[in-house]
């Protein structure tokens, strides 16, 4: 049996340790690994490698991707999608493992749509598919903003500021929202909930009156300019604010042990399900992996924790 792994979309920490676990995998079941350089696009042009144990020696701590990564306009067409599915035909490989986002796994059903035996693992610093409760690489991302947050805490207290902390998400604010709890932001803004203003620039006015110090605010980037708001609150609160917009830093860094072990999991798994010859995707549900048929996993909405925010209000006045 021949199985191909790739890497497609934006990278998430924990995508080199499934890598590792796919291959490790493999090689113990006496299974060919190949992997695929440059996602979606590498698999139109053929780049394939067999993978052995060396390959994956000393990475399941490292951030990025091994096998590159990209996000392939080429695969959306349909010439593009005939020639992945010839490159798997002349390797021979009876089972593709997709890492990636939402637009990684809907290409992955392309594929099973067309007859190819694919497992989806949902990589991910957003945390934007539903149907898993976490996605690889999301609480990695959510640590290295907590991380920052602490030092941009330091230097705002110290001149008496607020500080409006851009991250990535623009569809999706969990980023902002987890980080927002785990950081003790005062307040977040995010896509799925209108921003209110009055009552952002309130809490930060009866902050400052109680004699506080600093002013953290969370927004997600698919909420507007962070730069604009900042203005608005400066015009409302009167405190003088910042903005830090973390960018790619997200990105990378080594996995946290939490995504290392899912990384672990899911891709041992996605080997013993390909194996059995089935097309699905993988997921992390109430404490324990799941797996789910790709039909299924776009049907579900994601919901969004208003539990969360609720504590978030209550714990950072």
């Amino acid at each position: 049996m021949r199985i191909a792994i790739l890497t497609s979309g934006g990278d998430a920490p924990g995508m080199n340790a499934t890598i590792r676990a796919v291959t490790r995998t493999c090689i113990y079941e006496g299974i060919e690994v190949f992997g695929i350089s440059g996602g979606y696009e590498g698999l139109i042009d053929a780049k394939f490698e067999k993978l052995v144990q060396s390959s994956v020696a000393d990475i399941i701590q490292r951030g990025g991707t091994i096998l590159s990564t990209s996000r392939s306009e080429r695969f959306m067409t349909e010439e593009g999608l005939e020639k992945a599915i010839n490159s798997l035909k002349i390797f021979e490989i009876d089972a593709l493992i997709v890492l990636g986002g939402d637009g990684s796994l809907r290409g992955a059903k392309m594929l099973r749509d067309r007859g190819i035996n694919v497992i989806g693992i949902p990589c991910s610093i957003d945390n934007d598919l539903a149907y898993t409760d976490f996605t690889i690489g999301f609480m990695t991302a959510v640590e290295t903003v907590t991380e920052a947050i602490s030092h941009i805490r330091d230097t705002t207290e110290a001149h008496c500021r607020a500080n409006i902390v851009e991250v990535m998400g623009r569809e999706c604010g969990d980023i902002a929202l987890y980080s927002g709890v785990s950081s003790g932001a005062e307040s977040i803004i995010v896509p799925e909930i209108p921003l209110d203003m009055n009552e952002i620039a309130e809490k930060a006015i009866m902050g400052k009156n109680r004699g506080k110090k600093h002013h953290i605010i969370i927004m997600a980037e698919g909420c507007g300019s962070a730069f604009d708001f900042a203005k608005e609150f400066e015009k409302f609160t009167g405190i003088d604010t910042r903005v830090t917009v973390l960018g790619y830093i997200q990105r990378g860094g080594a996995p946290s042990i939490f995504d290392r072990i899912l990384a672990s999991e899911l891709g041992y798994l996605a080997v013993k399900e390909a194996k059995l010859g089935n097309s699905l995707a993988l997921g992390f549900k109430d404490g324990i992996a799941i797996k789910m048929s790709f039909e299924e996993i776009f049907k579900i909405k994601k919901v969004f924790r208003h539990d969360l925010l609720d504590i978030l209000k209550i714990v950072s006045i």
